[in-house]
C-alpha cells in the first residue's frame, strides 16, 4: 500500500464526508469495509469501539488507525492530513475572510448534503446489522443500546453502554473461533505504545504547569487546544462548551465568531474538530492567520495520535484472548445500536422535517445499497436535487 494511495482515498473522503462524525464512521464503512477491503467487518466493529472509548474525535481516531494498519506511523500521518485538509483550508480562509461569505444564501444545498448522509448512515447501520447482529440476543442489544441513547444523552452515557454490553457479552456470549481479523501490516511492538502513552501524560500535567510559568502565547494556545482534544468524550459536537470556555471567556475569540465559525464546520466536509484551525485564526493572541490555524489544529489533534499509537499494540494482544472475544462480540453489536441511535439523533431529526425529504433520503439508500452508487455520487446528486426542490 503506497502512501499516496492513502493520501488520495482519505483526501477523496475529506472533500466529500458530510453529515458530520457518525456519518464519517459510514463513508468509512463503505470505502474500506466494502469497496477496498483494507479492514475487516469485526476488525472496523473493534475499532469504532476503541475509538468510542478513547477521548477525541472518534472518526478522525479511526481514519488514523486504519492509516496506521496500512502504511504505518506515515500512513497514519497522511491519512489524517487528507481527511483533515479540506475542511481545514476552508476553515482558515473563513476566518481570514469571513465577510465575503454568507452561509444562509447555501441554506438549500447545506440541507441536501444532510439528507444525503441520512441515506449514507442508514445503508451502513443496515450493513453492520446484518453482519454484527445475526441472532436474536445480539439484536436485542443493539435496539437495547439504542434506546439508552435515545432516552439519556449525556457524554458517558455511550462509554456505560460499551462497558455494560461486554460484560454481558463476556458472560453469556459463546466464542468458539477466533473472530474476523486482518492483522496489522506494519508491526510496531508494545513498547512503542507504552512510549506514546507516557508522552500523551506528560504533556497533559506538565503543559498547564509551563504555561502558568512563562505565560507565552503559544502554550496557552497549545496548553489549551491540546487538552480539549484529550479529555472530551463523545466526539466533536461534545467539545463545544470546552472549547468556548477556553477561547471565548478569556476573550481570545468574541462569541459571535465563535458560532459562525462553528455553524460554518457543521456545514462542510470533514471532521468537525478542525473547528479549532478556524479559532486559531481569529485567535487574538499574539499569532494568528495561516499559522496560528495550523497550530491549533495540530495541538487539538495531537492527542488521538499518541493515544491510538499508544493503545491499539495492547488492543492487538486483548483480542486474541478468548474471553476478550466473547466481550467484543457484544461490544460490536452495541456499537450498531450507537450508530442505529445516532441515526435518529442528530442525523434524521435535522435532516428528514417532510415527505420530500425522506423521499430524497430513501432514493439515496436504494442508490447505495441496491445499485452500489458510490457515496460521493449521492452526495452530489442530494445537492443538486436540493437546488431544484427544495
Amino acid at each position: 500500500m503506497t502512501l499516496l494511495e492513502v493520501f488520495f482515498t482519505f483526501l477523496r473522503l475529506g472533500l466529500t464526508s458530510f453529515g458530520g462524525p457518525i456519518a464519517h464512521l459510514s463513508y468509512f464503512h463503505d470505502e474500506f469495509v466494502k469497496k477496498k477491503k483494507w479492514i475487516e467487518e469485526h476488525s472496523f466493529a473493534d475499532l469504532v469501539a476503541l475509538c468510542q472509548f478513547l477521548p477525541g474525535p472518534a472518526s478522525s481516531q479511526l481514519g488514523i488507525a486504519i492509516g496506521l494498519n496500512q502504511s504505518g506511523f506515515l500512513g497514519a500521518l497522511v491519512a489524517w492530513i487528507g481527511f483533515t485538509l479540506p475542511s481545514a483550508i476552508l476553515l482558515i480562509m473563513f476566518g481570514m475572510g469571513m465577510t465575503h461569505f454568507n452561509l444562509q444564501s447555501h441554506q438549500n444545498v447545506l440541507h441536501g448534503l444532510k439528507v444525503a448522509a441520512v441515506s449514507v448512515v442508514a445503508q451502513a447501520v443496515y450493513g453492520m446489522w446484518k453482519k454484527l447482529c445475526p441472532d436474536k440476543t445480539r439484536s436485542l442489544m443493539a435496539i437495547a443500546s439504542c434506546a439508552c441513547l435515545l432516552f439519556f444523552t449525556a457524554p458517558f452515557v455511550p462509554l456505560i453502554v460499551l462497558i455494560v454490553a461486554g460484560v454481558f457479552g463476556a458472560f453469556f456470549f459463546q466464542s468458539t473461533s477466533q473472530l474476523p481479523h486482518l492483522p496489522f501490516k506494519e508491526k510496531f511492538g508494545r513498547k512503542l505504545g507504552a512510549s506514546c502513552l507516557i508522552i500523551f501524560f506528560s504533556i497533559l500535567l506538565v503543559s498547564p504547569f509551563l504555561r502558568s510559568v512563562y505565560q507565552a502565547p503559544f502554550l496557552m494556545l497549545f496548553d489549551s487546544f491540546f487538552r480539549a482534544g484529550s479529555l472530551v468524550f463523545g466526539g466533536g459536537h461534545v467539545v463545544l462548551p470546552l472549547l468556548q470556555a477556553e477561547v471565548v471567556t478569556p476573550g481570545w475569540v468574541s462569541k459571535d465568531l465563535f458560532m459562525a465559525g462553528y455553524g460554518l464546520a457543521q456545514a462542510i466536509p470533514g471532521p468537525l474538530f478542525a473547528f479549532t484551525a478556524y479559532l486559531g485564526t481569529v485567535s487574538s493572541l499574539s499569532f494568528n492567520g495561516w499559522s496560528g490555524g495550523l497550530f491549533c489544529l495540530s495541538a487539538a489533534f495531537l492527542p488521538s495520535f499518541l493515544l491510538i499509537a499508544g493503545v491499539l499494540p495492547f488492543w492487538e494482544k486483548l483480542r486474541t484472548y478468548d474471553r476478550m472475544r466473547k466481550v467484543l462480540l457484544g461490544i460490536n453489536a452495541s456499537v450498531v445500536g450507537i450508530l442505529l441511535a445516532a441515526f435518529f439523533h442528530p442525523v434524521c431529526s435535522s435532516a428528514i422535517f417532510n415527505l420530500k425529504d425522506f423521499l430524497v433520503a430513501l432514493i439515496g439508500f436504494i442508490l447505495l445499497e441496491k445499485w452500489k452508487a458510490p457515496s460521493w455520487g449521492v452526495v452530489m446528486l442530494s445537492a443538486l436535487i436540493s437546488l431544484i426542490i427544495f
